[in-house]
């Protein structure tokens, strides 16, 4: 009860001007973060002016302050339990390390189909040329692969000097131009209700099929790994994910048990789609040069163990960051408002105060209904 009305405002005031200027500031600055004492701080202003919102709703006479303090009241609420998404400025860094493994896990069932279909071509490609070796000129594309391949492990072998000196930027550039072509292709052909992209996965799997079973019976399996391991660990995976994103653009256009107008499905993974394609870009250049300057290099020049090693280093990195990275970020977007803005240990006093949960909670529930693609296949 508020005894001297002109004492209590002077008194509390200052926590009125105090919760404001807080409040300018974080509207000001989206992407702010608070510390454990910045979060205390406006905790206890957002109390205190509630409390003196009550406190002075006796007053009639007083509308003016009372609706000044119910749009503080009100201002601090939607900070706290915002779940608008602020508007940002595109970061490269964030979106190659949050957004693309995020979207590749959000559509992951798409990435199991695309997997499987070329599992099923390699082991058609392996089966037809090991039932009958001739047809290697039918299921390979190209020359080289072509040759016998203890022939060509032979010749590979005797070149002891640089053999690519003076091409090796023109190579890359080929094989980058070459798989990206391949990987748009194969994303396009999504609007072919995905047959095309099943067509250009198991084509490319009977490929790989019929080339690894070739050099296995030939008894130059060391040579064929270290042959497609460094580049191979980051290029078939990237057709995988063009084969994933065919696949959504298929789902969009089907639009099996789906309600909502073919326009509107594929707005909804049309942002998906370009960063799947995007990051799949990124990681055939880098598979480019990889396979100019390094691949096309044999023993003795480079032993085959050095090379095998690498492609497995590349390949363990690239599932652990399509499959962890940006995890972090994924649970705190589920956290809303102030909580979203404030330090671990901020967020864990906010749930303390029963204003926001903690991440490990967000992050239960987020685990119990993670986005598996559902909708892709739908």
């Amino acid at each position: 009860m508020i005894i001297d009305l002109k004492q209590f405002i002077e008194k509390e005031k200052a926590c009125w001007e105090e919760l404001e200027a807080v409040l300018d500031q974080l509207e000001k600055e989206h992407t702010a973060s608070m510390s454990l004492d910045e979060v205390r701080k406006f905790h206890y202003l957002y109390e205190r002016v509630s409390a003196d919102l009550a406190r002075i709703s006796s007053f009639s006479s007083e509308r003016g302050i009372q609706k000044y303090l119910e749009s503080l009241v009100a201002r601090a609420y939607g900070e706290i339990h915002e779940t608008r998404e602020k508007p940002h400025q595109f970061r490269p860094v964030a979106w190659f390390f949050v957004t693309f493994p995020q979207t590749f896990r959000k559509h992951i069932r798409a990435f199991y189909l695309s997997t499987a279909i070329t599992l099923a071509g390699c082991i058609i490609g392996g089966m037809a040329l090991g039932l009958d070796a001739s047809s290697r000129e039918i299921l390979m594309p190209f020359d080289h692969l072509i040759m016998n391949p203890k022939h060509r492990v032979a010749e590979e072998e005797k070149v002891t000097k640089d053999h690519l000196k003076g091409v090796k930027v023109r190579g890359a550039a080929w094989y980058m131009a070459n798989n990206t072509q391949v990987a748009l292709v194969t994303m396009a052909m999504g609007a072919t209700w995905g047959i095309g992209t099943i067509i250009m996965l198991f084509s490319t799997g009977i490929m790989l099929g019929s080339v690894a079973v070739d050099y296995m019976l030939a008894g130059q399996t060391k040579f064929l790994c270290g042959w497609l391991l460094p580049h191979g660990s980051i290029e078939i995976p990237a057709i995988l994910l063009a084969g994933q994103a065919g696949f959504m653009l298929a789902g969009a256009l089907i639009g099996w048990r789906q309600r909502i107008p073919l326009k509107m499905r594929l707005r909804t993974i049309s942002g998906d789609l370009v960063t799947l394609i995007f990051g799949v870009a990124l990681m055939l250049v880098w598979a480019g040069f990889i396979e100019a300057f390094l691949s096309q290099y044999h023993e003795p020049t480079i032993p085959y163990s050095f090379k095998i090693a690498f492609g497995c280093i590349q390949l363990i990195i690239l599932t652990f960051f399509l499959s962890r990275s940006g995890k972090n970020e994924a649970l705190r977007a589920n956290v809303s408002g102030i909580a979203s803005r404030a330090t671990p240990e901020a967020r864990s006093f906010l749930a303390k105060s029963g204003v926001a949960p903690t991440l490990e909670e967000v992050g239960a529930k987020t685990d119990e209904a993670e986005p598996t693609g559902e909708n892709v296949e739908q």
